[in-house]
């Protein structure tokens, strides 16, 4: 078969079949075949980007068998059949086309990759397939949909970029260690702070840097009294560092370990300032779902407990929602075991109320003492709640009310749990019914 020939460029498919010592065709003639030939392309280009939008795998397989050179085919934005296929999702066809060569880096007219597309979309397997290809999210992420450009995450120069000199580590001292690295008391500008520094050994690590960059760009945008307070950032130097507020009264995990069980009242102040930050978090339509509420990323701000905060935003998700009943397809074991979600879990598709779950195993804590299912390991207790299985209420004179609303936020049908606006609302009648009774030895018991 000659390589040469064009017999297979114009749509009918026939050749020219006239003899060599045939005229050369007119210009008008051949003007004519261009356009059919454009057509033609137009017409293939056409197909295989609506054959991706379709999720139609084998008719796009088929179109790049016929013409390989299709998987760079671009539409008036200058999309490929790949950027189509992230936005929507669909893992069968961008396999296809990254087998038959598919750039996974290319930009559209608004320089989004189809890695943007796909973190713009939420589209969370589609993301991490194309990380596995080396796709990198350049552009707007996915922000075509918006009517005005997302600025970058980063800006060079900003406000809080802290110098590190200005930090005085002489006598610092760990308050707080993890995989990535540790959170020191420090000072900075003579004021106590605390600091979460990354391991020197990670600093160059691409996903270390990306989940640090993302904290930082969500504690930016926060500015609640329940929630830690952002004071800046080193991002120009390394090591990588955070800074807070520092909270003397340390978090509720040791607190709990050391008082044990409190009593109905402290319970319920507690708790209303810990729903007070998560329906800042929760408030539409940019929804901050925390993914790790558990008594060690809830703090005490001072020695006399008077007030809670909720911080530790390394696991958080910035969510933008299109309506108020949208489900996430955020997958995977996220979070601390003993206070996850079964639908976590599971690996099930999970929405804002896993955190309403976390809230009520940190609520029976504080009313029982001991954490929820604390006579089975992390893991075991997560399997066992995962199965339907809930913590047993053991105190003396719990209060019903508390122990419905414990009830119904760790309902095992996430849409049955109730909102933290809701939870409010019950926690405040509660209370007020609580400090008309005056029965505290009933309480004490």
């Amino acid at each position: 078969m000659s390589s040469g020939g064009c017999s297979s460029d114009a749509p009918g498919g026939g050749g020219d079949s006239s003899s060599s010592s045939s005229p050369a065709p007119s210009p008008a003639r051949a003007a004519d075949k261009e356009k059919q030939r454009e057509k033609a392309r137009v017409s293939r280009t056409s197909l295989i980007l609506w054959h991706a939008h379709q999720n139609d795998v084998a008719a796009v397989r088929k179109l790049l068998e016929e013409d390989r050179s299709l998987v760079h085919a671009r539409d008036y934005d200058n999309r490929t059949p790949l950027h189509v296929a992230s936005l929507h999702g669909w893992i069968d066809v961008a396999r296809c086309l990254i087998d038959h060569g598919a750039d996974v880096n290319a930009q559209d007219r608004w320089k989004n990759t189809p890695l943007a597309d796909a973190e713009g979309a939420k589209k969370y397997n589609m993301v991490e397939l194309l990380k596995s290809y080396g796709g990198l999210s350049y552009g707007q992420n996915g922000s075509h949909f918006e009517p005005k450009p997302v600025p970058p995450p980063l800006p060079n120069k900003c406000d809080w970029e802290i110098d590190p000199s200005e930090l005085d580590f002489s006598n610092s001292h760990i308050i707080g260690k993890g995989s990535f690295g540790e959170i020191l008391r420090a000072c900075w500008r003579g004021t106590p702070v605390a600091v979460k520094r990354i391991l020197p050994s990670l600093s160059d690590d691409r996903l270390v840097i990306q989940d640090f960059r993302h904290e930082v760009n969500l504690l930016v945008k926060l500015r609640h009294p329940n929630i830690v307070q952002f004071l800046g950032a080193v991002t120009e130097r390394k090591p990588l560092m955070l800074i807070t507020e520092y909270l003397r009264g340390g978090d509720l995990h040791q607190y709990l370990k050391e008082k044990g069980s409190l009593s109905p009242s402290t319970a319920i102040n507690f708790a209303l300032d810990m729903a007070r930050g998560m329906a800042y978090l929760h408030n539409e339509p940019n929804v901050i779902i925390h993914r790790d509420l558990k008594p060690r990323n809830v703090l005490l701000v001072n020695s006399s407990a008077d007030h809670l905060k909720v911080g530790d935003f390394g696991l958080s998700k910035l969510i933008r929602v299109q309506n108020s009943h949208d489900v996430y397809k955020m997958t995977g074991e996220t979070g601390s075991y003993r206070y996850m979600a079964p639908e976590v879990f599971k690996h099930r598709k999970y929405d804002k109320k896993v955190d309403v779950f976390s809230f009520a195993m940190i609520l029976y804590e504080m009313l029982e003492g001991d954490p929820p299912m604390s006579n089975y390991e992390p893991y075991e207790a997560a399997k066992y709640v995962a199965e339907g299985n809930r913590p047993i209420f053991r105190s003396k004179g719990y209060i019903q009310d508390l122990r419905d609303l414990t009830e119904q936020c760790w309902a095992a049908d996430m849409n049955k749990r109730p909102s933290f606006l809701e939870i409010l609302k019950r926690l405040e009648k509660i209370k007020e019914t609580l400090h008309s009774d005056h029965h505290w030895s009933l309480f004490n018991a």
